[in-house]
């Protein structure tokens, strides 16, 4: 049989044909190692190792480093005990167990905390899917990765005082009632935004040694207006 064809035949390895301008002479002759210029070029460049620990690491403004739960600027923790973000993890290191706020005695805005909160660091692979699943931003990451080391992989399994960032100043340790006249909304809105007289006498009467007293700082509680 004869093969019928349109025009000339051309071969399958003319690949200069898909260029808008033909090659020169010179990019001719150093096409067959052109995929090795950046092999080359690298040959000549000093090798730089990075000095860690002994100096900083340099990260990117978007690196994943450990995990931290945060609090509100009255002292309330942010976690709710939702559990979405043991859900989204896809490598099962996130373990947590809520509990119920007592009335007027509140460890976070609304009806449930996080009473139990872990993280182990042997399984997590620091993807983020947890930090974009928490509806509060109760959990954020870092850019620490100097305390990811511990002596026994017990040591590697972070609790939730582990995690827990340090009061924000001025702010009181809970157990303690949410701000007079607001709901868990308007935490979530930023309208708290500091311990009032009313928490701090309230944790003044039912723990009177709590050493957040001494540094507390009220402020008026919010108006109506803002709260509502």
């Amino acid at each position: 049989m004869t093969e019928h064809t349109d025009g000339p035949r051309r071969s399958r390895s003319d690949h200069n044909r898909w260029l808008r301008d033909a090659p020169g002479a010179l990019a001719r002759v150093f096409a067959p190692v052109a995929g090795y210029g950046v092999t080359i070029s690298s040959m000549f460049r000093p090798t730089v190792t990075e000095l860690y620990p002994f100096e900083p690491a340099v990260l990117m403004p978007r690196y994943h480093g450990r995990h931290q739960l945060n609090r509100y600027d009255d002292g309330l923790e942010k976690c709710i005990g939702c559990e979405l973000c043991a859900w989204a993890c896809p490598a099962d290191a996130i373990y947590v167990e809520a509990a119920s706020n007592a009335p007027g005695e509140q460890h976070s805005p609304g009806e449930r905390y996080g009473r139990v909160y872990q993280i182990n660091y042997l399984r997590c692979i620091f993807c983020g899917l947890c930090i974009e699943a928490c509806p509060t931003r109760a959990l954020t990451m870092t850019h620490e990765i100097d305390e990811l080391v511990g002596p026994t992989r017990t040591g590697l399994i972070y609790d939730k005082e582990d995690l827990l960032v340090p009061l924000p100043e001025g702010a009181l340790a809970s157990p303690h009632p949410m701000v007079e006249g607001t709901e868990d909304a308007d935490y979530y809105r930023g309208a708290v935004t500091g311990p009032t007289q009313a928490q701090v006498d309230w944790v003044r009467a039912h723990r009177p040694d709590d050493p957040s007293l001494a540094t507390a700082a009220p402020v008026p509680a919010p108006s109506k207006e803002v709260v509502h």
